[in-house]
């Protein structure tokens, strides 16, 4: 097996046990990105010198006994909306051609002082605005989209080109990539992970978090990143968890634990396939002890034009001056859902916020009968690179960007953690991903719940190896 190979806990315990080097590991992801990086084309820069600095420095450290922990020496990809001094922050647009970050963002300096190598800036749909991140090929089958915004991340990830990755999630740019790519992603609590220096999309609705291999490693990484920060005025203190899965007695046993089964909403307009495999793993939840419980999703009806309705405008303002200043710089795409923001008027904003908070409250009340959301993360595996729109049976055609967006907005209007794993394949071959929704600042159970899943064999961990 080669060092890119391993988990992000497995290579933790080779580091710290000293049977694998952090220059040999950093090395054998370097050399995996040059060997799968001109089809995949997941990384807007990669900074091989640095990573290489980290891991010797890293080396030095562990030999004289200041191990950091479980991240010290381990190679990570940064989105490209993540602040790290003196690197471009591009957000994969030629509207930031040039930037240069001053400082640090809060994620970027917590990994540094944990003693991460990073490998590289990845690719992100244009300053994070869509589903696909058209730049990046799907790590399964580069033929088909890798998902987004955060495509560039779960792809490095998937193909071994990093151990894990930070990726951010305004409606689940997060939870959508890793489906499609066959990793785990966590879209954390609002608020719980901090977000000064990264890219904002819509600022009331945009969450960073881990995307990794297993659930296990999501908990590693993510223990790194919590943290209160005044900088960012939505960041909160939290209640004090320990984030590792699998330090109970039998992480295995999920007795007691009340998983709700949606009867409205998350199972419409699902492939098959997908259905099949969400409750084939919904199933195993209930043989490790779990108690499904039938629930009925609240105020459905409004959660797209919710959603729609803050995210548009915020994304918006925040353009506000560049979109004027230099408009053909953004992508077609990109221009016209900011242009369409400003036709939205403070009404409509106000409306949405209305909406939230109901379904904010709706969702804990639901939340009260139940500990977590077991559902779909998307409702279609990877379409086909240029392919606009997902027909259903009923001959009904929905526009591939609102299929990816449909499952995955819940939980970042009402704000609760939404752990996205894979649970299979479809007969192309192609991952399925299931999500776990719990409780705001729940995420100890979310992770619990994912990890004793993926060690019933759901987990597919790398991608085949396709693209060099």
């Amino acid at each position: 097996m080669e060092p890119y190979e391993l988990t992000l806990a497995e290579a933790a315990e080779a580091v710290r046990t000293r049977r694998v080097s952090p220059v040999e590991l950093v090395d054998s992801a370097l050399a995996r990105i040059a060997r799968v990086e001109p089809r995949l084309k997941a990384f807007t820069a990669v900074t091989a010198d640095r990573a290489r600095d980290a891991a010797r420095r890293a080396e030095t450290e562990i030999a004289r006994g200041a191990y950091r922990g479980p991240l010290h020496g381990m190679p990570v990809g940064l989105k490209d909306l993540i602040d790290v001094a003196g690197m471009a922050t591009t957000a994969s647009s030629r509207v930031r051609a040039g930037h240069r970050a001053e400082a640090d963002s809060t994620v970027a300096a917590r990994l540094a002082s944990a003693g991460a190598a990073l490998v590289g800036k990845t690719h992100t749909h244009e300053f994070a605005y869509g589903l696909t991140t058209p730049q990046t090929a799907n790590a399964w089958d580069p033929d088909r989209v890798a998902g987004g915004s955060s495509g560039g991340s779960a792809v490095a990830v998937a193909a071994g080109a990093a151990a894990f990755a930070l990726g951010t999630d305004t409606g689940g740019s997060i939870r959508v990539p890793a489906a499609l790519n066959g990793v785990v992603g966590l879209k954390p609590t609002y608020g719980l992970v901090p977000r000064h220096g990264v890219t904002s999309l819509a600022w009331s609705l945009d969450h960073v978090g881990p995307l990794t291999r297993t659930v296990e490693d999501a908990g590693l990484v993510l223990a790194a990143l919590v943290g209160h920060d005044p900088r960012d005025p939505a960041s909160v203190v939290a209640p004090a968890a320990d984030h590792r899965p699998g330090r109970g007695a039998d992480p295995a046993d999920l007795t007691g634990l009340r998983v709700g089964v949606p009867v409205t909403y998350y199972f419409d307009r699902v492939d098959p396939e997908v259905e099949a495999a969400v409750r084939r793993a919904i199933g195993r939840l209930e043989e490790l002890g779990a108690r499904l419980v039938d629930v009925e999703i609240p105020m459905t009806r409004y959660i797209r034009a919710a959603h729609w309705g803050l995210m548009v405008p915020e994304a918006t303002a925040y353009h506000e001056r560049t979109l004027r200043a230099v408009p053909d710089l953004y992508e077609a795409d990109t221009r016209v859902l900011l242009e369409a923001g400003e036709l939205m008027t403070a009404g409509d904003y106000l409306r949405a916020q209305r909406a939230r908070t109901l379904m904010r409250q709706a969702w804990r009340d639901m939340l009260e009968a139940v500990d977590l959301i077991a559902a779909p993360t998307v409702p279609v595996t990877a379409v086909e690179s240029g392919r606009t729109g997902v027909t259903w049976g009923d001959g009904s055609v929905e526009s591939v960007a609102d299929a990816y967006v449909r499952l995955s907005a819940p939980a970042n209007l009402t704000g609760v953690p939404a752990l996205s794993l894979p649970v299979g394949l479809d007969s192309a071959g192609l991952p399925i991903g299931m999500q776990l929704m719990g409780r705001p600042f729940g995420e100890a159970t979310v992770l619990r719940a994912g990890h004793a899943l993926e060690r019933t064999g759901t987990a597919r961990g790398l991608a085949p190896d396709r693209a060099a």
